[in-house]
């Protein structure tokens, strides 16, 4: 599929390596237009394939989308299922998406909190595109940034004795060690908040505030939000 106008005046030797998406807005989105919130949430997940898409084109590495947070099962029952069934739906359905197109499937957030078959079915998924080798998109479900940071010590820590602490070790403990730490995390919806997203890995990332609806969201958006990156300088505490 070739690029866009927008994906085609970017600087494809400068590209984030992993850019973390905060898809926020579904709910106003089905306010604004008299709908049920549900219907936001398939929206956004239409939206959500529609990016994953773009970035796999353009050549990005990894995307993680905060899909569902653990403080999300805070919401009413009936959304909560909504959701749950969406990504049960989502994972089946579209899995010959991501095998045409080598995207690799990883999750992010706690399985044992999630109903069984969700939890088989993203394990499923992950077993079934471990081997791809294009984009991998990191689904945070039943994630939360200091639930992560917590397992994490937890897992370090039924090792038995722990040797001297350092930032590596903990990180060796995180859902996905091996994938780098996000340049880019976007939020949309005008939001400007970090909702518990990727509390360790994000310590250094470039934030991009989108004031556009998360079910609104076109490819040319996903540029904005990486040409605007392409014009910051990224200096990680130090100076130019």
């Amino acid at each position: 599929m070739p690029l866009s106008t927008e994906m085609r005046l970017i600087d494809p030797s400068r590209l984030p390596a992993h850019i973390g998406i905060i898809m926020d807005g579904n709910g106003r989105w089905a306010r604004r237009k008299g709908q049920l919130r549900t219907q936001g949430h398939l929206e956004g997940l239409k939206v959500a394939k529609k990016i994953v898409k773009a970035a796999a084109d353009l050549g990005i590495g990894y995307l993680t989308l905060y899909v569902f947070s653990t403080e999300n099962w805070k919401r009413a029952a009936e959304e909560v299922g909504f959701i749950m069934g969406l990504v049960k739906q989502h994972l089946k359905a579209e899995l010959a998406f991501y095998r045409e197109n080598r995207i690799r499937i990883r999750h992010a957030g706690d399985p044992g909190g999630l109903p069984p078959d969700i939890a088989r079915d993203i394990q499923e998924a992950c077993e079934d595109t471990r081997t791809f080798e294009g984009l991998q998109v990191i689904l945070a479900l039943n994630y939360g940034g200091r639930d992560e940071i917590l397992r994490a010590v937890r897992r370090l820590l039924s090792h038995g004795e722990v040797p001297a602490l350092t930032e590596d070790l903990i990180r060796q403990h995180l859902d996905n060690p091996d994938i780098p730490d996000p340049d880019l995390i976007i939020r949309t919806a005008g939001e400007h908040r970090i909702s518990n997203f990727l509390l360790w890995e994000g310590a250094y990332a470039e934030y991009y505030i989108s004031d556009t609806l998360w079910p609104d969201w076109t490819e040319a958006d996903l540029a904005a939000a990486i040409a605007a990156y392409q014009q910051r300088e990224r200096r990680f505490g130090g100076i130019s």
